[in-house]
Protein backbone atom coordinates (compact mmCIF):
# COMPACT_ATOMS: atom_id res chain seq x y z
CA UNK A 1 0.00 0.00 0.00
CA UNK A 2 1.43 3.58 -1.10
CA UNK A 3 0.88 5.99 1.58
CA UNK A 4 1.64 9.81 1.55
CA UNK A 5 1.80 11.92 4.72
CA UNK A 6 2.98 15.84 5.31
CA UNK A 7 3.78 17.46 8.28
CA UNK A 8 5.05 20.98 8.93
CA UNK A 9 1.84 22.93 9.42
CA UNK A 10 1.58 25.69 11.97
CA UNK A 11 1.01 29.45 12.96
CA UNK A 12 3.64 31.57 11.73
CA UNK A 13 3.70 35.05 11.58
CA UNK A 14 3.39 37.31 8.64
CA UNK A 15 7.03 37.48 7.33
CA UNK A 16 8.18 34.49 9.02
CA UNK A 17 9.60 31.14 6.94
CA UNK A 18 7.73 27.36 6.98
CA UNK A 19 8.89 24.48 6.07
CA UNK A 20 6.75 21.22 5.14
CA UNK A 21 7.46 17.92 4.52
CA UNK A 22 6.40 15.19 2.83
CA UNK A 23 7.37 11.08 2.87
CA UNK A 24 5.93 8.17 0.53
CA UNK A 25 6.04 5.02 0.84
CA UNK A 26 8.01 3.96 -1.58
CA UNK A 27 10.98 4.57 -3.59
CA UNK A 28 11.48 7.98 -5.09
CA UNK A 29 13.03 6.58 -8.02
CA UNK A 30 9.75 5.48 -8.73
CA UNK A 31 8.23 8.77 -8.49
CA UNK A 32 7.50 10.71 -11.81
CA UNK A 33 6.37 13.85 -9.72
CA UNK A 34 6.16 15.69 -6.13
CA UNK A 35 3.99 18.52 -5.69
CA UNK A 36 2.32 20.73 -3.58
CA UNK A 37 -1.44 21.72 -3.53
CA UNK A 38 -3.38 23.88 -1.21
CA UNK A 39 -6.98 24.73 -0.58
CA UNK A 40 -7.30 28.47 0.60
CA UNK A 41 -10.50 29.46 2.06
CA UNK A 42 -13.39 29.79 -0.65
CA UNK A 43 -11.05 29.05 -3.12
CA UNK A 44 -10.18 25.72 -4.92
CA UNK A 45 -7.64 23.62 -4.77
CA UNK A 46 -4.51 24.96 -6.16
CA UNK A 47 -1.00 23.74 -7.51
CA UNK A 48 1.20 25.34 -5.54
CA UNK A 49 5.07 23.47 -6.84
CA UNK A 50 5.73 20.40 -8.93
CA UNK A 51 9.16 18.80 -9.28
CA UNK A 52 9.42 16.11 -12.16
CA UNK A 53 12.08 13.27 -11.61
CA UNK A 54 14.31 14.95 -13.88
CA UNK A 55 14.63 18.22 -12.15
CA UNK A 56 11.97 20.61 -13.61
CA UNK A 57 9.94 22.16 -11.16
CA UNK A 58 7.20 24.96 -11.97
CA UNK A 59 5.30 27.11 -9.71
CA UNK A 60 2.41 29.28 -9.14
CA UNK A 61 2.59 32.53 -10.06
CA UNK A 62 1.68 34.06 -6.77
CA UNK A 63 4.28 32.16 -4.72
CA UNK A 64 7.23 31.98 -7.76
CA UNK A 65 10.38 33.75 -5.77
CA UNK A 66 9.03 33.00 -2.38
CA UNK A 67 8.78 29.42 -2.52
CA UNK A 68 11.04 26.50 -3.14
CA UNK A 69 10.43 23.05 -3.79
CA UNK A 70 13.53 20.52 -2.69
CA UNK A 71 13.38 16.70 -2.81
CA UNK A 72 16.54 17.39 -0.61
CA UNK A 73 18.57 14.37 -1.87
CA UNK A 74 16.24 12.30 -0.07
CA UNK A 75 14.58 8.71 -1.92
CA UNK A 76 10.83 9.16 -0.37
CA UNK A 77 10.48 12.54 0.32
CA UNK A 78 9.80 16.27 -1.21
CA UNK A 79 9.78 19.87 0.89
CA UNK A 80 8.01 22.87 0.72
CA UNK A 81 10.21 25.78 1.65
CA UNK A 82 7.63 29.00 2.15
CA UNK A 83 9.09 32.36 2.65
CA UNK A 84 8.01 35.83 2.98
CA UNK A 85 4.46 34.64 4.16
CA UNK A 86 1.66 36.49 4.43
CA UNK A 87 -2.06 35.96 5.84
CA UNK A 88 -3.27 34.71 2.17
CA UNK A 89 -0.77 31.96 2.11
CA UNK A 90 -3.35 30.30 4.70
CA UNK A 91 -5.16 26.79 4.10
CA UNK A 92 -4.36 23.20 3.83
CA UNK A 93 -1.64 22.06 2.08
CA UNK A 94 -1.66 18.92 0.26
CA UNK A 95 1.28 16.72 -1.13
CA UNK A 96 0.79 14.74 -4.08
CA UNK A 97 3.04 12.40 -5.60
CA UNK A 98 2.71 10.73 -8.92
CA UNK A 99 4.05 7.02 -8.93
CA UNK A 100 5.07 4.39 -11.37
CA UNK A 101 4.39 3.63 -15.41
CA UNK A 102 0.79 4.00 -14.51
CA UNK A 103 1.09 7.44 -13.50
CA UNK A 104 -0.83 7.26 -10.41
CA UNK A 105 -1.49 10.22 -8.11
CA UNK A 106 -1.55 9.59 -3.97
CA UNK A 107 -2.66 12.25 -2.18
CA UNK A 108 -1.50 12.90 1.69
CA UNK A 109 -4.39 13.98 4.01
CA UNK A 110 -2.75 17.67 3.92
CA UNK A 111 -1.37 19.62 6.90
CA UNK A 112 -2.53 23.51 8.04
CA UNK A 113 -0.99 26.58 7.44
CA UNK A 114 -2.09 29.95 9.11
CA UNK A 115 -0.58 32.93 8.44
CA UNK A 116 -1.39 35.26 11.32
CA UNK A 117 -0.11 38.23 13.37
Amino acid sequence: QVQVEESGGGLVQPGESLSLSCEVSRNSRHINVRGWYRQTPGSELEMVAEVTFGGTERYAEGVKGRFLISTGNTENKVYLHMNKLNPTDSGVYYCKMNIGGSQRDYWGRGTQVTVAS
